[in-house]
């Protein structure tokens, strides 16, 4: 499609509404907290940026190779992920052939396919960038791509696109990565006693061996096993091992939270003989989809009384079938746009948990799904109860200016707003951590305005709460006050 170049202008008022009574409110509202420093508390950037501050290599590799967002779309109207030069880190794969793509032919076949993002929470965050970090005033299109990719590309290789000078342009406060239970953190290591190691910390993601589904489950217990010096063929010896492998990520990676992505928030509160007898089937190779999903809710508990022991907030985030599309996943591996949202049960599947830890004053548990219909139904009553858990913004294919808007309806008149963690942007795109954070300032202050105009809170209220679901509740929440 050979599409018409169109001016780039982003309208001060976006997001606001149409209603003009709401619009006047939400630009105050809007004025006093848009320049807020930026919590990132939930991310999966790399960490050698923060560690070895390199300049970003080109435009292809930084905005459409990291983000499954974007290439997700492209493949979605037939283009192949080999075409993209995604990497082939699946089973199946073969590097030679993805690295040998010619990454302006990527931007190009991108930039030809820019339409696709029209409506798209991408699209927004991609014209924010465009324009308000490159300086671009005409929408990306066929005709302008390779004068937009040699523009940035020319820009990202100087001092003021390194990393650190974008953590201070961006105002990045602080900013969590995530790491697998078996990382090294050798990066998180070389900044720990830097300026740097106060804005940049790690998260505890011990799905690699937790998860007994993974097809490495076996042969990441043995290195487990042998990076803790436990043996983790014996209960207790596993839970020993995960036990230091929370206290390395504490204690290096300056972790102040944890990280699970289990299919469903399925809990369990087995006896030690039958844990012990469902860690060997799993061990075994031979144990069944049910037995899986029993160990890793039995480990959900585990980890939630672990956190207790050692300060972690919990965060748990089912919903999601992941690494849906299973040629895709053989020959690229994961995280390559093929996770798609699932129905979800809380209430009886975090019985177990809660029963036993739920009101214990040291347990902070964040809860994120993908399932909207459990917004009011079932998070908000469990949030406006106990006193552990707390809500999770809108994630993932719900990060959007309506799925923003949507929680805030479906979860504010039960859990109120104290009972929220603010945003997380849950991103490896790191150029669209503004863009993020400002739609969901955006959509905050215009759902709040709404509530002056209809004369439920003041609008003292409202400037106040505006400070604290932009600043205030994610701080509280990770522990970083």
């Amino acid at each position: 499609m050979n599409n018409p170049i169109q001016a780039l202008a982003l309208h001060p008022d976006r997001l606001f509404s149409s209603d003009v009574n709401v619009v006047e409110i939400a630009r105050k509202l809007y004025a006093e907290i848009k320049d807020l420093p930026i919590i990132s508390p939930h991310g999966h950037t790399d960490p050698s940026w923060f560690n070895e501050n390199k300049n970003f290599g080109n435009a292809t590799d930084l905005l459409i190779k990291p983000d499954h967002y974007v290439f997700r779309m492209l493949y979605s109207q037939g283009i192949p992920l080999t075409d993209l030069g995604i990497p082939q880190h699946g089973l199946k794969g073969n590097m030679a052939q993805a690295i040998d793509t010619d990454p302006q032919k990527v931007w190009q076949i991108f930039a030809d396919n820019y339409h696709l993002f029209a409506g798209t929470p991408s699209g927004y965050w991609l014209d924010s960038v465009f324009s308000n970090i490159f300086g671009f005033t005409e929408k990306l299109c066929s005709q302008n791509a390779q004068e937009y990719y040699q523009e940035i590309t020319e820009k990202l290789a100087t001092p003021e696109f390194k990393p650190h000078a974008l953590m201070d342009r961006f105002n990045i406060e602080f900013i969590a990565t995530t790491e697998g239970a078996l990382d090294d953190l050798k990066h998180h290591r070389a900044i720990k006693d830097t300026p740097m190691a106060k804005r940049v910390s790690t998260s505890f993601r011990p799905d690699d061996v937790v998860d007994a589904s993974r097809e490495d489950f076996v042969e990441n217990l043995a290195k487990l096993a042998e990076i803790t010096g436990e043996d983790t063929n014996t209960w207790q010896g596993y839970l020993n091992a995960i036990r230091a492998r929370r206290a390395f990520f504490i204690k290096e990676g300056r972790a102040t939270a944890t990280d699970h992505g289990h299919p469903t928030a399925l809990t369990a509160d087995l006896s030690e003989e039958d844990c012990q007898q469902l860690l060997a089937t799993c061990l075994s190779g031979q144990s069944t989809a049910a037995e899986q999903e029993l160990f890793r809710g039995q480990m959900l508990t585990e980890l939630a009384g672990m956190s207790i022991e050692d300060g972690l907030v919990m965060q748990i985030h089912p919903g999601v079938h992941r690494n849906h599309n299973q040629p895709i996943f053989d020959v690229f591996g994961r995280d390559k746009g093929c996770d798609i949202p699932s129905q979800t049960d809380f209430v009886d599947a975090l019985k177990p948990l809660l029963s036993k830890y739920g009101n214990h004053p040291k347990l902070k548990v964040i809860l994120f799904t993908l399932d909207e219909t459990t917004y009011s139904r079932e998070l908000a009553p469990l949030a406006g109860h106990y006193p552990s858990l707390k809500l999770g913004p809108a994630w993932w294919f719900n990060d959007s200016p309506a799925g923003m808007y949507r929680f805030r309806q479906q979860t504010t008149e039960t859990a109120g707003f104290y009972n929220t963690v603010g945003f997380n942007d849950d991103t490896r795109a790191f150029l669209s951590i503004p863009a993020r954070h400002d739609v969901a300032r955006r959509v905050d202050c215009r759902y709040l305005a709404e509530l002056v105009c209809n004369h439920q809170i003041s609008e003292t209220e409202a400037h106040t709460l505006a400070y604290q679901l932009t600043y205030g509740l994610v701080k509280k929440a990770y522990k970083l006050d």
